[in-house]
């Protein structure tokens, strides 16, 4: 019975852990607001609440608002939609049609995973 306890709490201990790790080594969504030419052709985890989603069909083009405490961005997906309100973790590529004088033009972030 004791190893059973003992087991459970450093599986629960291992998890909150590993839960953890996402919200660290999360980029704050305004950072890529701020400076996308930074962030051009680099891939990011984002962590935060899904809104807003769209779908249109004759385009097939999905795509749905990711929200932290930060700042949001519209993020394009080929996966299902998230549910509303829904707290996720995505891996996302960060790319910019020109980038002219430092300036970002046409910034797309595009969801490569879902946790």
């Amino acid at each position: 019975m004791r190893n059973c306890l003992a087991q459970a709490v450093v599986a629960a201990i291992i998890g909150i852990l590993l839960g953890g790790c996402d919200a660290i080594n999360a980029t704050p969504i305004n950072e890529i607001n701020i400076s996308p030419a930074n962030f051009d052709g680099k891939e990011v985890t984002l962590r935060g609440i899904a809104k807003d989603p769209t779908r249109i069909p004759l385009l097939n083009t999905k795509a749905y608002v990711l929200k932290d405490d930060s700042g949001e961005v519209t993020i394009l997906t080929e996966a299902d939609l998230p549910k509303m309100n829904e707290k996720i973790t995505i891996k996302v590529k960060v790319a910019n049609i020109a980038i002219i004088n430092g300036e970002s033009l046409g910034m797309t972030v595009t969801e490569l995973s879902r946790r």
